[in-house]
């Protein structure tokens, strides 16, 4: 940023994510811990971007919460003061409010830019803007400024509204930046740009989706398969559902198209290593991993003359609700127990609320069945006293039940 010297030093006025006010180069956040009612003030002036504002309009908007016996002058005085603090960080910085005939209004000066002023200059500018190098550079710009959603203090009745319309417009250049890039082939970039954007909307899929093709491009589907993993695990913990329908044909038509995504045995302990330092104990995984390891095993098992055991475990009768907490903490239970206690080897996979399964490499039927015995008795000295009771089965892939 360019530094002015003299009486008037550049000012930049941060309303997104934050409210702080930069002078020359110097951060002041003292108007945010002084006067809250100041920022508002600050704020709603700035949004109607130069049109005058009725003192009523400022009382009804500013005031809603309580009442005051004389709010014309509570209105002045706020004013004044919030000037004040403003000339305080900059000289004449107080002037950007402006009165008038029963009004107030902001009117920015030579030295003075305001982030979110700037950001609706960008976004009004992209929707008449043709994709060109120019429209790269103003979305490279928007991203740049926009830090984090508009900052609310709470007192603006329509802050939110504002707010949702920039996240809004923002990710919609976004996602027309992305397809600039696609047709040039930039997927590195693209890559970058994705994971900007996420830092402003984790939970956007479409973000997610982009990534998630623009790595298959780039040959790096491990990196694709962990992203959707990673994703589908905050969807559960997040939002308390499985990624949608899809984000998962997303996922399978990558697999299929690029020929790339198979997670084998080989991939998911080269991934786990990685990301555990080699941790001792069972590979956990999402159902989708855990059905592409268990079609891939079906295949080998005659080829490899190896053996896999395909083991189920139950919390509570079927169709029986019981207590949801309960439940979910037994289960929560539970996986900490199949951790300690089952073989790195081992392959899990929580297949519903109640039920995980699992696959378990190179035992027999004897081995398999003492695996469960060991897990139900040490089930059962942590949670007797919550009366869920376990069941659980093994069979060999590819035979009968015995």
């Amino acid at each position: 940023m360019t530094h002015h010297t003299g009486t008037n030093p550049l000012v930049f006025i941060r309303m997104m994510d934050l409210f702080t006010i930069e002078a020359d180069g110097v951060n002041h956040e003292e108007l945010m811990a002084k006067s809250r009612k100041g920022v508002s003030l600050i704020q709603y002036l700035v949004l109607e971007r130069g049109r005058p504002v009725s003192s009523q309009r400022l009382i009804r908007e500013l005031w809603s919460d309580r009442r005051s016996d004389n709010p014309e002058n509570a209105l002045k005085t706020m004013v004044s003061r919030t000037r004040a603090a403003l000339n305080a960080i900059s000289p004449n910085l107080g002037s950007c409010i402006v009165s008038g005939q029963g009004n107030y209004r902001w009117q920015n000066r030579p030295n003075v830019r305001v982030d979110v002023l700037e950001i609706i200059d960008l976004i009004n500018s992209l929707r008449h803007e043709p994709p060109s190098p120019s429209h790269r550079k103003t979305t490279e710009k928007l991203m740049e400024l926009y830090t984090g959603d508009l900052y609310l203090t709470g007192d603006l009745l329509n802050g939110h509204s504002t707010s949702n319309w920039l996240h809004n417009e923002y990710l919609s250049a976004v996602y027309r930046y992305i397809e600039l890039l696609k047709g040039t082939e930039e997927y590195t970039k693209i890559c970058d740009v994705c994971r900007r954007a996420m830092q402003i909307d984790d939970l956007d899929e479409q973000l997610h989706i982009e990534l998630m093709q623009a790595m298959v491009n780039l040959n790096l589907p491990n990196e694709a398969a962990a992203e959707y993993r990673a994703l589908a695990k905050q969807s559960r913990e997040v939002l308390d559902a499985e990624p949608s329908e899809e984000l998962q044909e997303v996922y399978e038509s990558l697999a299929e198209a690029g020929k790339t995504i198979r997670f084998n045995l080989d991939i998911i302990r080269n991934e786990l290593i990685e990301k555990e330092g080699g941790a001792r104990g069972p590979f956990f995984c999402d159902y989708e991993v855990f059905k592409e390891v268990y079609n891939i095993y079906m295949r080998n098992l005659e080829r490899l003359g190896s053996s896999m055991f395909l083991g189920v475990i139950m919390l509570g009768e079927a169709g029986d609700k019981g207590n949801p907490i309960r439940r979910e903490s037994c289960m929560a239970g539970l996986q900490e127990i199949l951790k300690t206690n089952m073989r790195k080897g081992d392959i899990i996979t929580r297949f519903s609320n109640h039920i995980f399964a699992m696959l378990l490499p190179t035992v027999n039927y004897s081995t398999g069945s003492m695996v469960m015995d060991r897990i139900e008795h040490l089930y059962y000295q942590e949670y007797s006293a919550l009366a869920i009771p376990f069941f659980s089965r093994i069979s060999p892939l590819g035979t009968a039940d015995p």
